[in-house]
């Protein structure tokens, strides 16, 4: 019985000593992982749209990411890319349309959470609508990729 009343404070004082300490997390491998914490993603701001590298060079063989935010009220016209590009809505409702005539009122919306291609060659245009909000895209391609304009007028 001596022995339990010895071990049990034992016990509770080693796993406080682990609880308490503040500060104890281990130090992750920078060779294993590399972490960009939001505020240290350069945003390179624009009237239409805010886009970041997150990753490689679209212009430059290999993959690239890209994160784009449409401002709310902007589209683009009708393009093309030379190769495909996966993307994911992060936030807001993105607008799409195709085809080679811009129809602002025939664009859908795609909600977040969605995963849209764009076909190499694909004629395409996109955005955020008026009032309702920007819209956030993460966009994954390879490179050297190019946009070329295809609107008919």
């Amino acid at each position: 019985m001596l022995t339990i009343r010895r071990i049990v404070p034992a016990g509770i004082l080693a796993a406080a000593a682990f609880t308490v300490v503040p500060g104890r997390s281990a130090e992750l491998d920078s060779k294993a992982v590399t972490i960009t914490l939001p505020d240290n993603i350069q945003w390179r701001k624009g009237p239409n749209q805010d886009s970041a590298l997150i990753q490689g060079d679209p212009s430059k063989p290999g993959v690239y990411i890209q994160l784009l935010r449409w401002h709310a009220g902007n589209n683009s016209h009708p393009h093309f890319h030379s190769t495909d590009r996966f993307i994911y809505v992060i936030s807001g409702t993105w607008y799409m349309g195709t085809g080679a005539k811009y129809d602002q009122a025939s664009m859908q919306p795609v909600p977040a959470g969605s995963f849209v291609i764009h076909h190499a060659g694909g004629i395409h245009y996109d955005g955020a609508k008026e009032g309702q909000g920007d819209c956030v895209l993460y966009i994954v391609g390879t490179g050297p990729m190019t946009t070329t304009q295809a609107e008919q007028k």
